[in-house]
């Protein structure tokens, strides 16, 4: 899994004992990004990537109760960008 393997080099995480949490982790924030701006992929866009890497961190580290009110502006303008990006494709397809 590239992500993971992103995401251990970010943390500076060097051993695997903790892939299994980190992989659970990682599923977890990008359900709650997906939730709150909309679908998207994680290897294309790199705006998503990194929210789910911070959630991922604010998790890992315990403190996930602040994630939300530290990235609210980033979370605003990733779902905005998502819905702009989606309503250009459904009038493309007009």
């Amino acid at each position: 899994m590239k992500v993971l393997q992103e995401f251990k080099d970010r943390m500076r995480i060097t051993h695997s004992s903790e892939d299994d949490n980190l992989k659970t982790l990682l599923s977890f924030s990008v359900a709650d990004i997906t939730e709150k701006c909309g679908a998207f992929d994680i290897e294309k866009n790199i705006r998503a990537k990194e929210l789910v890497f911070e959630r991922t961190r604010y998790a890992y580290n315990d403190a996930l109760e602040y994630f939300d009110n530290n990235f609210l502006s980033q979370i605003n303008s990733l779902g905005l960008s998502i819905a702009l990006a989606e309503e250009g494709e459904s009038d493309a397809a007009v």
